[in-house]
């Protein structure tokens, strides 16, 4: 297995998130030139929307590793404190630089039918635009997904406390922890059948137990990467194109997030995780990464990676702009075209955004290798998309976890 000081692992993970976010920048080109067709093409546009799946995977994965350092012995319990004050550092002040640009633009133009005055300002800012309807501003929908994931990080802590503590008792129990997480797992589908068949709000369909099982499945990776030796990237790569294959067909449902028929629903977060699961495995297990890990681990990926948390935040609002430059109206013109238009102008908009917090509020891969420079210790971490890379410094060894 690879350690922490093995850059290439480091920059694999990097590099798959860059993946994912040209992924969801993808799906809403796809979505705004009218692709979400009720065909196959139309199937597999709508389901590039699986780089979230791919997102909230690497987060349970990366994050979680401090947690089972401490199954194994080998430190004591992460700060929850510190763990949070990272959390908040590295996401929230570009989050709300472009939740503030994004109403401030939208002063001048057309507004959309949601997420509009004082209160839906306040609930874009403190990520709880999810909790009710009509909070989701026009420029600024894709964020339903942060807030899944801030409501991720405060559970993490809890969650992993549990994990450690009540389920491996401070030791290494990988069966255990297998067990318990394939439990967590199995919240997903029973929220989908909750939510499907009640009263409630259709926006609880997006809430974090109705995307858990995605988070658990990167933590159970997490556990099988420190047990398991080798991992075949080919067979992988396979399995990955299978479940991706079998999730642009009529058996994961419509082309939105949460399909109306339960089973559809269901069928296709299954679909989404063991996708992510398998595209991530060669990355994680053992020694061969393939060519996927290769490609992930290249220069250009890397830097595309480490700014894939701002490209996902500005994109939304930059295609729009580009829909008009280009003379389209909603639901028209060339999806290829609005994406390639949109990354061009969105990536130095990201990178702008990057790398002047990161000069104000040193976070991310680049800090965290100044510090190991000058300290000898990395101590700074990052966020989603790109904000989870300094949990891997957190690695047990396999020689050590395989301890009782």
């Amino acid at each position: 297995m690879r350690t922490d000081g093995d850059a290439g692992y480091l920059a694999s993970l990097t590099g798959l998130r860059a993946v994912a976010a040209l992924l969801v920048v993808g799906a809403h080109a796809a979505f705004w030139t009218g692709r979400y067709t009720n065909d196959l093409a139309g199937g597999a546009f709508s389901r590039l929307e699986i780089g979230v799946a791919v997102f909230f995977a690497l987060s349970g994965f990366l994050l979680f590793r401090p947690w089972l350092r401490a199954a194994a012995g080998q430190q004591e319990l992460p700060s929850a404190r510190t763990y949070l004050w990272h959390r908040v550092r590295r996401i929230l002040p570009a989050y709300w630089i472009t939740v503030v640009a994004t109403y401030v633009i939208y002063l001048f133009r057309e507004p959309g039918e949601t997420g509009l005055g004082w209160s839906g300002f306040a609930r874009n800012m403190t990520l709880t635009q999810i909790y009710g309807t009509g909070h989701l501003h026009t420029g600024l929908t894709q964020m339903w997904s942060l807030a899944v994931e801030a409501t991720f990080y405060l559970l993490l802590p809890v969650l992993g406390w549990f994990l450690v503590v009540v389920v491996c008792r401070r030791s290494w129990h990988p069966v255990r922890l297998a067990i318990a997480l394939l439990v967590v797992v199995a919240i997903t589908p029973l929220w989908t059948l909750i939510t499907h068949n009640t009263d409630l709000t259709y926006t609880a369909r997006l809430w974090l137990p109705g995307f858990i099982a995605w988070f658990a499945g990167g933590m159970l990776l997490a556990v099988v990467s420190l047990t398991v030796k080798r991992c075949n990237p080919y067979a992988m790569g396979l399995l990955a194109l299978y479940f991706l294959l079998l999730a642009c067909t009529p058996l994961a449902g419509e082309a939105t997030i949460i399909p109306m028929d339960v089973t559809e629903a269901v069928t296709k977060s299954t679909l989404y995780l063991l996708f992510a699961m398998s595209l991530m495995a060669p990355l994680v297990i053992g020694d061969r990464p393939g060519p996927l890990g290769k490609l992930c681990a290249s220069g250009p990926m890397v830097w595309l990676g480490e700014i894939s948390y701002e490209l996902f935040l500005v994109h939304l609002v930059v295609m729009e702009f580009v829909m008009e430059m280009l003379g389209y109206r909603t639901f028209q013109g060339s999806t290829m075209g609005v994406f390639i238009v949109t990354v061009a102008f969105s990536v130095p908009i990201a990178w702008v955004l990057h790398r002047t917090l990161e000069r104000v509020l040193p976070t991310g891969p680049r800090a965290e290798r100044r510090v190991t420079v000058t300290r000898r210790a990395s101590v700074v971490d990052s966020a989603v998309p790109d904000v989870d890379a300094a949990a891997t410094r957190a690695t047990p060894s396999r020689v050590d976890c395989r301890r009782s």
